[in-house]
């Protein structure tokens, strides 16, 4: 039985550096890293997440 995990923002970075780091791994040299960079954007766009954090309330001194 296997467990299925959507790809997300940290785990495409993990996959990146690791790439990075080997970039003879057959990982590496496969796109994998590319891959899951795409996978992890297509999750986010689809669930309506930003990539930006929410900027805090201005005051009223801000403006």
């Amino acid at each position: 039985m296997s467990r299925h995990t959507e790809m997300d923002k940290d785990a495409a970075a993990r996959i990146q550096s690791a790439a990075a780091r080997e970039p003879d791994s057959s990982s590496a040299r496969s796109g994998f890293d590319a891959r899951a960079q795409s996978a992890a954007d297509r999750r986010q766009h689809e669930q309506g997440e930003d990539d930006h954090e929410e900027a805090p309330p201005r005051r009223a001194a801000d403006c």
